[in-house]
């Protein structure tokens, strides 16, 4: 993936960059795997705003990822590579020998014609899919289940990837994007290799519409804020919050607090916590 840099002929092209999209190769998704995707914009079945700071965006149709990889043993060929607008990674379609078709994340350097598969038996290629204990020390890889069975759940982003470093007894040792070193159970499936669309990180934004674009409306700070709005607010002039440390808006410890639960039931699975 590359970026493209904008001449600054207005203000919001100034520091604009957008993807090439080089790596795109169909224009239009496959019909029988998108579904309506309805915007709730923060609000609850009440109406009320439960996420602040969402709403409006541009229009969109939800895709269908198979996430659990479960079609063992069966060869799947690459068809095209998708741009996915309800994520920064983009996405492969695969046209199974069955008949069956299916989108996938697109892993980094997986090109058009390959062909890939599921399951134990499967060469340590990228974009097969593995359990844990199938797959040598050092290798990168993405898509993890946490739970045997349920699909992947982490290092979905761009760019992602997590390295095996260590197995033992049910257990393997993973090392996280974060930095983060945890068990995980060694039957739980994993894809081979790197995230595509690496750059997805570098990419700046630009001006605010670009952002409205994407459904994100505009964050106040509390400071400017009145009293009956944040526990910042008040007072006359720039003043300071006013508190021994920040809050949220509803008094929780904010900005560098540890928000985690002490009696989380995966904690044991951590070894190292992330940075």
């Amino acid at each position: 993936m590359a970026i493209r840099l904008y001449r600054a002929y207005t203000p919001g092209t100034r520091n604009r960059t957008v993807s090439t999209f080089a790596e795109i190769t169909s224009k239009s998704p496959e019909k029988s795997l998108i579904r309506k995707q309805h915007n709730k914009k923060g609000h609850n079945n009440q109406g009320r705003i439960t996420c602040r700071h969402k709403g409006g965006g541009h229009k969109k149709r939800y895709r269908i990822i198979d996430f659990k990889r479960n079609k063992l043993m069966i060869t799947a060929k690459v068809v095209s590579i998708e741009y996915d607008p309800n994520r920064n990674a983009r996405i492969a379609l695969l046209h199974y020998s069955d008949g069956e078709k299916r989108y996938i994340l697109h892993p980094r350097s997986l090109e058009i014609g390959s062909t890939i598969t599921s399951g134990p038996a499967s060469p340590i290629e990228v974009g097969n899919a593995l359990p844990l204990h199938c797959i040598p020390l050092g290798t990168a890889v993405h898509n993890i289940e946490l739970i045997p069975g349920k699909g992947g759940q982490i290092v979905r982003s761009a760019g992602t990837y997590a390295q095996i470093v260590a197995k033992e007894g049910s257990f393997v040792t993973l090392k996280l994007p974060s930095g983060e070193v945890r068990l995980i159970r060694k039957l739980c499936y994993a894809s081979i290799g790197q995230i595509g669309n690496i750059d997805a990180s570098n990419i700046t934004i630009g001006k605010a519409g670009r952002n409205r674009w994407l459904g994100k409306k505009p964050t106040v700070r509390g400071v400017v804020m009145n009293p009956v709005d944040h526990p910042h607010g008040g007072g006359e002039g720039r003043s300071p919050i006013g508190k021994s440390h920040p809050v949220t808006p509803w008094g929780k410890p904010a900005l560098g607090v540890k928000t985690r639960r002490s009696k989380k039931y995966s904690n044991t699975y951590i070894l190292r916590r992330r940075k």
